[in-house]
């Protein structure tokens, strides 16, 4: 994430921050000290950096602080809890809103224009930043709003490509699931300023499987995470683009929080997953790369205590999703071996490609 908009609550969950844009129009230049810091260190391990660059989703500000900001939504509706229909009903007014649109560009263009205070080097000439997304995981929300959708899509990415010739860029998208259209979900993909597409798979919040019954469930969600890659794969192959998935996770055995819990099917899961990337790496498909979600290193789950709260440790997990549900932490030994072999692996093929072309 690049930055966060606006602070305190916001749906009736806490937001991560501090945020960048502190309020309408108004940026704090110290918050992006940390960015900086994170991308010299990936640096030194060759690591690479995709940021997005605003939210669909209440838990960063994102879209319905823009809405707040110009006068779209009443502060009270803003706060509460909202149920799933009004979460679509605000959130779709988006873009329809010139001056939210504008906002969000006032951003990106902050964002794009930042000098790191580490290396003294241009966001835009960084090396370590593979790509910008418009935002995490845009949906239209509603049907209503899909032409103004597709436009926003369209001139946000034109507007990065005119800052910013170095990087890829791309939507973060998580597919037909987030477009509720296959075909929307290409066309807003089409675009000359769309590198890449993207797709995000959660068997749990999607209904494929449910925690009480994780194991019956299993074989029905594995089933439909296939279906699903292979569809994408299809739309990425007529555009002629590389498709990257970028999330997929599963909770521990039996839907646990206890760190010590097995992790046999998310293990199973994960290697249907890289096996389908390997494949396409052996087959030069389209698939460039593979993301589990999320990596929670050391930070651990507090006891008692299901979402997030100010001074914890960050997870992968957003504050308000239950705390370690879908996180690898760094005691999770035989994940990180399956990861490794995948990574190792893929590797290999990727050195054998290189010297099959090396002149």
């Amino acid at each position: 994430m690049a930055a966060a908009e606006g602070s305190g609550p916001v749906a009736g969950v806490e937001r991560v921050g501090p945020p960048v844009q502190i309020a309408k129009g108004k940026f704090d230049p110290d918050v992006l000290d940390g960015l900086d810091i994170l991308l010299e260190e990936m640096s030194k391990r060759d690591m690479k950096a995709v940021l997005f660059l605003s939210n669909n989703w209440e838990w960063s500000g994102g879209f319905l602080q823009y809405l707040l900001w110009n006068n779209q939504l009443d502060e009270a509706s803003f706060r509460k809890k909202m149920t799933w229909d009004e979460q679509r009903d605000y959130v779709s007014k988006f873009y329809q809103c010139e001056p939210c649109k504008a906002d969000y560009l006032k951003q990106v263009d902050y964002i794009l224009s930042r000098t790191n205070s580490r290396t003294r080097m241009k966001y835009i000439d960084d090396p370590t930043i593979m790509a910008w997304e418009l935002a995490n995981e845009p949906r239209p929300m509603r049907p209503v709003a899909n032409e103004q959708y597709k436009k926003w899509i369209s001139d946000a990415a034109a507007f990065i490509k005119s800052k910013d010739r170095n990087h890829l860029v791309t939507t973060g998208h998580e597919g037909e699931m987030g477009s509720e259209s296959l075909p929307l979900f290409e066309e807003v993909h089409a675009g000359q300023n769309i590198d890449y597409l993207t797709i995000h798979i959660w068997p749990r919040n999607w209904g494929w499987l449910k925690g009480e019954t994780m194991e019956a469930d299993f074989p029905q969600a594995v089933s439909k995470t296939v279906d699903y890659i292979n569809k994408h794969v299809t739309v990425a192959k007529a555009l002629n683009k590389p498709l990257v998935l970028e999330e997929f996770g599963l909770p521990r055995d039996r839907n646990s929080f206890d760190i010590n819990s097995t992790t046999v099917l998310r293990d199973k899961y994960y290697d249907t997953i890289f096996s389908i990337w390997q494949q396409e790496a052996k087959n030069n498909g389209v698939i460039a790369g593979a993301n589990f979600w999320a990596f929670n290193g050391m930070a651990r789950p507090i006891e008692g205590q299901t979402f997030w709260k100010k001074g914890d440790d960050y997870m992968g997990d957003p504050p308000m999703e239950e705390q370690g549900l879908y996180g690898v932490f760094d005691s999770d030994s035989s994940t990180w071996q399956l990861i490794s072999r995948y990574t190792t692996t893929r590797k290999a093929i990727q050195k054998r490609k290189a010297t099959r072309l090396d002149p």
